[in-house]
Protein backbone atom coordinates (compact mmCIF):
# COMPACT_ATOMS: atom_id res chain seq x y z
CA UNK A 1 0.00 0.00 0.00
CA UNK A 2 1.14 3.71 -1.23
CA UNK A 3 2.48 5.68 1.72
CA UNK A 4 0.41 8.68 2.00
CA UNK A 5 2.96 10.64 3.72
CA UNK A 6 5.41 10.30 1.25
CA UNK A 7 2.98 10.68 -1.78
CA UNK A 8 1.82 14.22 0.20
CA UNK A 9 5.38 14.98 0.35
CA UNK A 10 6.00 13.93 -3.50
CA UNK A 11 3.26 15.93 -4.77
CA UNK A 12 4.02 18.73 -2.84
CA UNK A 13 7.53 18.46 -4.37
CA UNK A 14 6.18 18.99 -7.66
CA UNK A 15 3.20 20.98 -7.02
CA UNK A 16 4.49 23.54 -4.40
CA UNK A 17 6.31 26.13 -6.95
CA UNK A 18 2.99 26.14 -8.70
CA UNK A 19 1.11 26.54 -5.75
CA UNK A 20 2.96 29.34 -4.63
CA UNK A 21 2.88 30.96 -8.05
CA UNK A 22 -0.87 30.73 -8.32
CA UNK A 23 -1.54 32.08 -4.81
CA UNK A 24 0.94 34.93 -5.24
CA UNK A 25 -1.24 36.04 -8.26
CA UNK A 26 -4.07 35.54 -5.86
CA UNK A 27 -3.19 37.49 -2.92
CA UNK A 28 -0.25 39.46 -4.16
CA UNK A 29 2.10 38.63 -1.21
CA UNK A 30 4.48 36.06 -2.02
CA UNK A 31 5.59 35.75 1.92
CA UNK A 32 1.22 34.87 2.57
CA UNK A 33 1.15 32.58 -0.46
CA UNK A 34 3.86 30.72 1.22
CA UNK A 35 2.31 30.52 4.13
CA UNK A 36 -1.06 29.57 2.85
CA UNK A 37 0.44 26.66 0.41
CA UNK A 38 2.24 25.36 3.22
CA UNK A 39 -1.18 25.53 5.50
CA UNK A 40 -3.23 23.41 2.48
CA UNK A 41 0.11 20.93 2.77
CA UNK A 42 -0.46 20.98 6.79
CA UNK A 43 -4.23 19.89 5.68
CA UNK A 44 -3.18 17.38 3.52
CA UNK A 45 -1.19 15.73 6.13
CA UNK A 46 -4.11 15.56 8.57
CA UNK A 47 -6.29 14.52 5.79
CA UNK A 48 -5.07 12.34 2.84
CA UNK A 49 -3.77 8.89 5.27
CA UNK A 50 -7.36 9.28 6.90
CA UNK A 51 -9.94 10.16 3.87
CA UNK A 52 -7.20 8.25 0.86
CA UNK A 53 -5.44 10.76 -2.15
CA UNK A 54 -7.74 13.13 -3.90
CA UNK A 55 -7.75 11.81 -7.83
CA UNK A 56 -5.79 15.48 -8.43
CA UNK A 57 -3.96 16.60 -5.37
CA UNK A 58 -2.10 19.80 -7.00
CA UNK A 59 -5.91 20.48 -7.39
CA UNK A 60 -6.87 19.98 -3.97
CA UNK A 61 -4.07 21.52 -2.72
CA UNK A 62 -4.84 25.19 -4.35
CA UNK A 63 -8.28 25.07 -3.76
CA UNK A 64 -7.33 23.90 -0.01
CA UNK A 65 -5.38 27.03 0.21
CA UNK A 66 -7.46 29.77 -1.86
CA UNK A 67 -10.34 28.72 1.01
CA UNK A 68 -8.20 29.52 3.52
CA UNK A 69 -7.07 32.97 1.97
CA UNK A 70 -10.66 33.98 2.17
CA UNK A 71 -10.78 32.94 5.58
CA UNK A 72 -7.81 34.80 6.53
CA UNK A 73 -8.65 37.98 5.15
CA UNK A 74 -12.05 37.94 6.08
CA UNK A 75 -11.14 38.01 9.33
CA UNK A 76 -8.63 40.64 8.94
CA UNK A 77 -10.78 44.08 8.87
CA UNK A 78 -7.84 46.01 7.43
CA UNK A 79 -7.95 43.71 4.23
CA UNK A 80 -11.25 44.10 2.85
CA UNK A 81 -10.94 45.14 -0.31
CA UNK A 82 -8.27 42.00 -0.81
CA UNK A 83 -11.08 39.58 0.52
CA UNK A 84 -13.72 41.47 -2.09
CA UNK A 85 -10.99 40.14 -4.52
CA UNK A 86 -10.08 37.14 -3.41
CA UNK A 87 -13.86 35.79 -2.59
CA UNK A 88 -14.48 36.84 -6.48
CA UNK A 89 -11.58 35.05 -7.60
CA UNK A 90 -12.78 31.43 -5.84
CA UNK A 91 -16.30 32.29 -7.32
CA UNK A 92 -15.14 33.36 -10.54
CA UNK A 93 -11.57 32.12 -11.79
CA UNK A 94 -11.36 29.03 -13.62
CA UNK A 95 -11.80 25.41 -12.11
CA UNK A 96 -8.49 24.77 -9.95
CA UNK A 97 -7.98 22.15 -12.58
CA UNK A 98 -6.97 24.33 -15.09
CA UNK A 99 -4.78 26.81 -13.17
CA UNK A 100 -2.77 23.77 -11.97
CA UNK A 101 -2.52 22.07 -15.50
CA UNK A 102 -1.37 25.52 -17.05
CA UNK A 103 0.94 24.41 -19.64
CA UNK A 104 2.20 28.14 -20.56
CA UNK A 105 2.80 28.12 -16.84
CA UNK A 106 2.92 32.38 -16.90
CA UNK A 107 2.46 32.52 -13.39
CA UNK A 108 5.57 30.55 -12.87
CA UNK A 109 7.79 32.97 -14.95
CA UNK A 110 6.12 35.66 -12.91
CA UNK A 111 6.88 34.41 -10.02
CA UNK A 112 10.64 33.78 -10.90
CA UNK A 113 10.73 37.48 -12.08
CA UNK A 114 9.35 38.41 -8.70
CA UNK A 115 11.88 36.96 -6.89
CA UNK A 116 14.43 38.35 -9.64
CA UNK A 117 13.05 42.37 -9.15
CA UNK A 118 16.15 44.64 -8.65
CA UNK A 119 14.60 45.67 -4.77
CA UNK A 120 16.21 42.50 -3.58
CA UNK A 121 20.00 42.06 -3.18
CA UNK A 122 21.39 39.01 -5.13
CA UNK A 123 21.99 36.17 -2.37
CA UNK A 124 18.46 36.72 -1.61
CA UNK A 125 16.88 36.35 -4.71
CA UNK A 126 18.32 33.02 -4.92
CA UNK A 127 17.90 32.04 -2.06
CA UNK A 128 13.84 33.06 -1.78
CA UNK A 129 13.55 30.86 -5.47
CA UNK A 130 15.20 28.05 -4.17
CA UNK A 131 13.12 28.15 -1.33
CA UNK A 132 9.77 28.75 -3.20
CA UNK A 133 10.44 26.47 -6.30
CA UNK A 134 12.54 23.61 -5.00
CA UNK A 135 10.91 23.17 -1.55
CA UNK A 136 14.30 23.40 -0.06
CA UNK A 137 15.15 23.75 3.18
CA UNK A 138 17.11 26.61 4.84
CA UNK A 139 19.90 24.30 5.96
CA UNK A 140 19.95 22.74 2.31
CA UNK A 141 20.13 26.42 0.49
CA UNK A 142 22.97 26.74 3.16
CA UNK A 143 24.53 24.10 2.44
CA UNK A 144 24.51 24.64 -1.48
CA UNK A 145 25.77 28.03 -1.24
CA UNK A 146 28.10 27.36 1.35
CA UNK A 147 27.32 30.07 4.15
CA UNK A 148 25.71 29.40 7.34
CA UNK A 149 21.57 29.08 7.81
CA UNK A 150 21.12 31.86 9.92
CA UNK A 151 22.44 34.00 7.11
CA UNK A 152 19.77 32.20 4.38
CA UNK A 153 17.15 32.30 7.15
CA UNK A 154 17.50 36.64 7.16
CA UNK A 155 17.66 36.52 3.49
CA UNK A 156 14.93 34.86 2.72
CA UNK A 157 12.78 36.58 5.30
CA UNK A 158 13.73 39.97 4.38
CA UNK A 159 13.67 39.17 0.56
CA UNK A 160 9.67 38.07 1.51
CA UNK A 161 9.19 41.60 3.83
CA UNK A 162 10.82 43.85 1.07
CA UNK A 163 8.67 42.48 -1.83
CA UNK A 164 5.76 43.58 0.08
CA UNK A 165 6.72 46.48 1.55
CA UNK A 166 7.75 47.50 -1.62
CA UNK A 167 4.69 46.65 -3.40
CA UNK A 168 6.56 45.15 -6.18
CA UNK A 169 3.71 44.01 -9.01
CA UNK A 170 3.41 40.31 -9.63
CA UNK A 171 3.94 40.25 -13.52
CA UNK A 172 5.61 39.78 -16.46
CA UNK A 173 7.76 42.98 -16.83
CA UNK A 174 7.63 45.16 -20.06
CA UNK A 175 10.01 44.74 -22.69
CA UNK A 176 12.29 47.41 -21.94
CA UNK A 177 12.95 45.94 -17.92
CA UNK A 178 13.66 42.45 -19.49
CA UNK A 179 17.42 42.94 -19.75
CA UNK A 180 17.78 45.10 -16.55
CA UNK A 181 16.29 41.58 -14.86
CA UNK A 182 18.26 39.36 -17.28
CA UNK A 183 21.42 38.24 -15.17
CA UNK A 184 19.50 37.85 -12.21
CA UNK A 185 16.54 35.58 -13.66
CA UNK A 186 19.32 33.29 -15.43
CA UNK A 187 20.69 32.64 -12.15
CA UNK A 188 17.70 32.14 -10.28
CA UNK A 189 16.63 29.43 -13.23
CA UNK A 190 20.27 28.11 -13.09
CA UNK A 191 19.51 27.42 -9.43
CA UNK A 192 16.56 25.47 -10.00
CA UNK A 193 18.29 23.13 -12.82
CA UNK A 194 21.60 22.60 -10.76
CA UNK A 195 19.30 21.33 -7.76
CA UNK A 196 17.58 18.99 -10.24
CA UNK A 197 20.88 17.91 -11.57
CA UNK A 198 22.48 17.15 -8.47
CA UNK A 199 19.65 17.34 -6.04
CA UNK A 200 20.82 18.27 -2.18
CA UNK A 201 18.23 16.96 -0.91
CA UNK A 202 15.68 13.48 -1.44
CA UNK A 203 16.32 9.84 -2.34
CA UNK A 204 16.96 10.93 -5.68
CA UNK A 205 20.37 12.74 -6.92
CA UNK A 206 18.23 13.55 -10.37
CA UNK A 207 15.33 15.78 -10.00
CA UNK A 208 13.67 15.80 -13.38
CA UNK A 209 10.95 17.60 -12.67
CA UNK A 210 13.05 20.51 -11.64
CA UNK A 211 15.38 20.48 -14.40
CA UNK A 212 12.74 20.46 -16.84
CA UNK A 213 11.00 23.21 -15.68
CA UNK A 214 14.14 25.27 -15.31
CA UNK A 215 14.70 24.38 -18.91
CA UNK A 216 11.19 25.59 -20.16
CA UNK A 217 11.52 28.50 -18.13
CA UNK A 218 15.33 29.49 -19.98
CA UNK A 219 13.12 28.48 -23.27
CA UNK A 220 10.32 30.93 -22.46
CA UNK A 221 13.46 33.74 -21.97
CA UNK A 222 14.84 32.91 -25.63
CA UNK A 223 11.15 34.17 -27.06
CA UNK A 224 11.21 37.11 -25.58
CA UNK A 225 15.05 37.94 -25.80
CA UNK A 226 15.80 36.11 -28.68
CA UNK A 227 19.21 38.97 -28.91
CA UNK A 228 20.30 37.90 -25.74
CA UNK A 229 23.45 35.45 -26.00
CA UNK A 230 23.52 34.56 -22.56
CA UNK A 231 19.84 32.81 -22.51
CA UNK A 232 20.53 31.30 -25.85
CA UNK A 233 24.35 30.09 -23.45
CA UNK A 234 22.35 29.13 -20.60
CA UNK A 235 19.63 26.84 -22.54
CA UNK A 236 22.85 25.47 -24.07
CA UNK A 237 23.97 24.16 -20.90
CA UNK A 238 21.14 22.92 -19.27
CA UNK A 239 20.54 20.66 -22.45
CA UNK A 240 23.55 19.66 -22.92
CA UNK A 241 24.16 18.57 -18.93
CA UNK A 242 20.48 17.40 -19.04
CA UNK A 243 20.98 14.93 -22.09
CA UNK A 244 23.50 12.88 -19.57
CA UNK A 245 20.98 12.22 -17.02
CA UNK A 246 19.58 8.33 -18.33
CA UNK A 247 23.55 7.53 -18.17
CA UNK A 248 24.34 9.42 -14.68
CA UNK A 249 22.74 6.68 -12.31
CA UNK A 250 22.35 3.01 -12.48
CA UNK A 251 19.84 0.75 -12.54
CA UNK A 252 19.43 0.89 -8.71
CA UNK A 253 19.78 5.07 -8.95
CA UNK A 254 23.00 4.70 -7.37
CA UNK A 255 25.40 8.24 -9.37
CA UNK A 256 27.31 7.17 -12.33
CA UNK A 257 30.11 9.24 -12.69
CA UNK A 258 30.91 10.75 -16.17
CA UNK A 259 34.00 8.69 -16.87
CA UNK A 260 32.17 5.88 -16.19
CA UNK A 261 28.58 6.56 -18.42
CA UNK A 262 27.60 4.55 -21.19
CA UNK A 263 27.40 7.58 -23.64
CA UNK A 264 25.33 5.64 -26.25
CA UNK A 265 22.69 6.54 -23.06
CA UNK A 266 23.01 9.95 -23.31
CA UNK A 267 19.61 11.61 -24.81
CA UNK A 268 21.25 12.88 -28.68
CA UNK A 269 17.77 15.02 -29.64
CA UNK A 270 18.76 17.04 -26.61
CA UNK A 271 22.66 17.02 -27.37
CA UNK A 272 21.68 18.49 -31.20
CA UNK A 273 19.33 20.95 -29.38
CA UNK A 274 21.98 21.91 -26.99
CA UNK A 275 24.78 22.36 -29.28
CA UNK A 276 22.62 24.60 -31.54
CA UNK A 277 21.67 26.77 -29.10
CA UNK A 278 25.39 27.06 -27.92
CA UNK A 279 25.82 27.82 -31.85
CA UNK A 280 23.11 30.49 -31.25
CA UNK A 281 24.96 32.13 -28.59
CA UNK A 282 28.12 32.68 -30.31
CA UNK A 283 26.80 33.22 -33.33
CA UNK A 284 25.51 36.94 -31.98
CA UNK A 285 28.95 37.80 -32.46
CA UNK A 286 29.27 39.46 -28.76
CA UNK A 287 31.61 38.83 -26.24
CA UNK A 288 31.14 35.61 -24.54
CA UNK A 289 29.70 35.22 -20.66
CA UNK A 290 29.78 32.44 -18.07
CA UNK A 291 26.75 30.27 -19.29
CA UNK A 292 27.77 30.28 -22.63
CA UNK A 293 31.54 29.39 -21.22
CA UNK A 294 29.72 26.29 -19.41
CA UNK A 295 28.06 25.45 -22.38
CA UNK A 296 31.13 25.34 -24.54
CA UNK A 297 32.83 23.13 -21.28
CA UNK A 298 30.02 20.85 -21.49
CA UNK A 299 29.74 20.54 -25.33
CA UNK A 300 33.58 19.31 -25.29
CA UNK A 301 32.40 16.21 -23.63
CA UNK A 302 28.82 15.96 -25.60
CA UNK A 303 31.70 15.68 -28.70
CA UNK A 304 33.66 13.22 -27.47
CA UNK A 305 33.08 9.38 -28.05
CA UNK A 306 34.74 8.46 -25.10
CA UNK A 307 35.82 9.51 -21.75
CA UNK A 308 39.46 9.51 -23.15
CA UNK A 309 38.87 10.95 -26.41
CA UNK A 310 37.73 14.38 -24.67
CA UNK A 311 39.81 17.76 -25.43
CA UNK A 312 41.30 18.21 -21.83
CA UNK A 313 43.55 20.76 -23.01
CA UNK A 314 40.46 22.75 -24.73
CA UNK A 315 38.82 22.27 -21.06
CA UNK A 316 41.74 23.64 -18.89
CA UNK A 317 41.58 26.63 -21.31
CA UNK A 318 37.79 27.09 -21.17
CA UNK A 319 37.90 27.27 -17.16
CA UNK A 320 40.85 29.58 -17.23
CA UNK A 321 37.94 32.05 -18.68
CA UNK A 322 35.39 31.03 -16.69
CA UNK A 323 37.19 31.52 -13.40
CA UNK A 324 38.00 35.07 -15.11
CA UNK A 325 34.26 36.05 -15.79
CA UNK A 326 32.56 34.25 -12.60
CA UNK A 327 35.52 33.78 -10.22
CA UNK A 328 34.99 31.35 -7.48
CA UNK A 329 36.62 28.31 -5.70
CA UNK A 330 33.79 25.47 -7.40
CA UNK A 331 35.00 27.13 -10.93
CA UNK A 332 38.56 26.33 -9.81
CA UNK A 333 37.65 22.98 -8.11
CA UNK A 334 36.25 22.08 -11.27
CA UNK A 335 39.38 23.10 -13.32
CA UNK A 336 41.46 21.11 -11.25
CA UNK A 337 39.61 17.80 -12.47
CA UNK A 338 40.17 19.53 -15.57
CA UNK A 339 44.33 19.68 -15.02
CA UNK A 340 44.19 16.20 -13.76
CA UNK A 341 43.26 14.76 -17.21
CA UNK A 342 45.18 17.33 -19.11
CA UNK A 343 48.61 17.60 -17.21
CA UNK A 344 48.36 14.46 -14.99
CA UNK A 345 47.81 14.07 -10.94
CA UNK A 346 50.63 15.79 -9.71
CA UNK A 347 49.73 19.17 -10.95
CA UNK A 348 45.88 17.85 -10.30
CA UNK A 349 47.14 17.72 -6.00
CA UNK A 350 48.81 21.21 -6.64
CA UNK A 351 45.85 22.54 -8.07
CA UNK A 352 43.80 20.77 -5.43
CA UNK A 353 45.75 21.82 -2.43
CA UNK A 354 45.81 25.25 -3.39
CA UNK A 355 42.26 25.40 -2.17
CA UNK A 356 42.48 23.40 1.57
CA UNK A 357 41.64 26.39 3.20
CA UNK A 358 39.44 28.13 1.78
CA UNK A 359 36.79 28.39 4.04
CA UNK A 360 33.78 28.16 1.33
CA UNK A 361 35.08 24.84 0.90
CA UNK A 362 35.35 23.70 4.18
CA UNK A 363 32.24 21.74 4.56
CA UNK A 364 31.94 20.79 0.44
CA UNK A 365 32.10 17.09 0.06
CA UNK A 366 33.19 17.18 -3.15
CA UNK A 367 36.92 18.98 -2.42
CA UNK A 368 37.42 15.60 -0.74
CA UNK A 369 35.78 13.65 -3.21
CA UNK A 370 37.98 14.95 -6.35
CA UNK A 371 41.54 15.15 -3.73
CA UNK A 372 40.62 11.40 -2.57
CA UNK A 373 40.32 10.74 -6.86
CA UNK A 374 43.85 12.60 -7.58
CA UNK A 375 45.44 10.96 -4.18
CA UNK A 376 44.60 7.41 -5.16
CA UNK A 377 46.24 8.19 -9.08
CA UNK A 378 49.08 8.93 -7.00
CA UNK A 379 49.33 5.61 -5.11
CA UNK A 380 48.34 6.90 -1.98
CA UNK A 381 45.92 4.98 -1.43
CA UNK A 382 45.56 5.19 2.92
CA UNK A 383 45.31 8.83 2.28
CA UNK A 384 43.25 8.56 -0.73
CA UNK A 385 40.85 6.49 1.83
CA UNK A 386 41.03 8.98 4.76
CA UNK A 387 40.47 11.65 2.10
CA UNK A 388 36.40 10.11 0.95
CA UNK A 389 35.88 8.98 4.00
CA UNK A 390 35.95 12.77 5.24
CA UNK A 391 33.80 13.12 2.02
CA UNK A 392 31.93 10.91 2.34
CA UNK A 393 30.68 12.62 5.98
CA UNK A 394 29.53 15.75 4.39
CA UNK A 395 27.95 14.24 1.16
CA UNK A 396 24.52 15.42 1.66
CA UNK A 397 22.40 13.07 0.20
CA UNK A 398 22.92 9.06 1.16
CA UNK A 399 23.40 7.70 -2.13
CA UNK A 400 26.56 9.98 -2.65
CA UNK A 401 27.48 8.97 0.87
CA UNK A 402 27.50 5.19 -0.06
CA UNK A 403 29.64 6.02 -3.33
CA UNK A 404 31.86 7.94 -1.42
CA UNK A 405 31.78 4.97 1.46
CA UNK A 406 32.96 2.52 -1.46
CA UNK A 407 35.36 4.53 -2.85
CA UNK A 408 37.16 4.71 0.38
CA UNK A 409 37.35 0.91 0.99
CA UNK A 410 38.46 0.52 -2.33
CA UNK A 411 40.87 2.39 -1.89
CA UNK A 412 42.26 1.46 1.29
CA UNK A 413 42.06 -1.82 0.00
CA UNK A 414 44.87 -1.50 -2.53
CA UNK A 415 48.19 -1.86 -1.43
CA UNK A 416 50.65 1.59 -1.18
CA UNK A 417 52.40 1.98 -3.92
CA UNK A 418 56.49 0.93 -3.98
CA UNK A 419 58.17 4.51 -3.84
CA UNK A 420 59.77 6.35 -6.77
Amino acid sequence: MTDPRRTVEAVWRIESAQLVASLTRLVRDVGLAEELAQDAFVAALEQWPRDGVPDRPGAWLLTTARRRAVDLIRREQNRDVKYQLTAAGVQDAAPADSVVDDPVGDDLLSLVLLTCHPVLPRESRVALTLRLFCGMTTDEIARAFLVPSATVGQRISRAKRTLAEAHVPFEVPQADELPGRLASALEVVYALFTEGHAATSGDDWVRRDLAGEAMRLGRVLTGLLPREPEVHGLVALMELQASRFDARTDATGAPVLLADQDRSRWDRTLVMHGLAALDRATSLGRPLGPYTVQAAIAACHSRAARFEDTDWEAVVALYDALAQLAPSPVVDLNRAVAVLHADGPAAALEAVDALRDDPRLARYHLLGAVRGDVLQRLGRHAEAAEELERAAALAPTPRERRLLTERAAAAAARPAAPPG
